[in-house]
């Protein structure tokens, strides 16, 4: 387990450089951008640190791209994505499981993404600018969620689904002591 920790934190660590690159950032730049401390990326750059599930959101939206998009391998194009050929990232603090299930080099603008909120879990997102308007789905399979929109508090049981701005999205909590399993169907406009 320590040696795939490994092996994701180079990859986390190789990404997040080569898409801050792409987008022209110095590591002041996307520090200034996203609200992430200049000597956080730089640990992240160099996998020296896992970043949690926030902090990444955060540098990915910076960067003008989604969770998906960033663990989706290169080569990821075809319609059809096998189950073992998805990527699954574990954030380190609070063990949310993430699992990109879409294809991410098919031109859609439907990201599908299945998530495992593992029991008392939480998952907080601070107030950030966003780069551009993207919409979520929150479809609950299993457990309780409460959802923290905004203001507002939305407790969601197994079949619900909620509709939500992701740049509105505050926190996901856990309040059981049962893992949650939903999908999230974003729209990367």
């Amino acid at each position: 387990m320590e040696s795939d920790d490994k092996d994701l934190n180079l990859m986390i660590a190789a990404r997040l450089k080569a898409a801050r690159n792409a987008r022209g950032m110095t590591l002041d730049q996307l520090a200034q951008s996203s609200g992430v401390s200049r000597a956080m990326i730089s640990k992240i750059e160099r996998a020296e640190a896992s970043p949690t599930a926030a902090l990444l959101a955060r540098l990915c939206a910076t960067l003008g791209q989604s969770l998906s998009m960033f663990f989706a391998k290169a080569d990821a194009s075809a319609p059809l994505m096998r189950r073992a050929d998805q990527p699954v990232w574990r954030d380190p603090q609070t063990g949310y499981l993430r699992r990109a299930v879409s294809s991410p080099g098919t031109g859609s603008r439907i990201d599908l993404v299945e998530v495992e909120l593992p029991a008392g879990a939480l998952v907080e997102f601070p107030t950030q600018p966003v780069q551009r308007e993207q919409w979520q789905y929150l479809w609950l399979f299993d457990g309780l969620i409460e959802l923290t929109v905004g203001e507002t508090v939305y407790r969601l049981a197994p079949g619900d689904c909620l509709y939500m701005t992701v740049g509105d999205v505050r926190a996901f909590r856990n309040p059981t002591d049962r893992p949650a399993r939903y999908a999230v169907i974003i729209d990367l406009g």
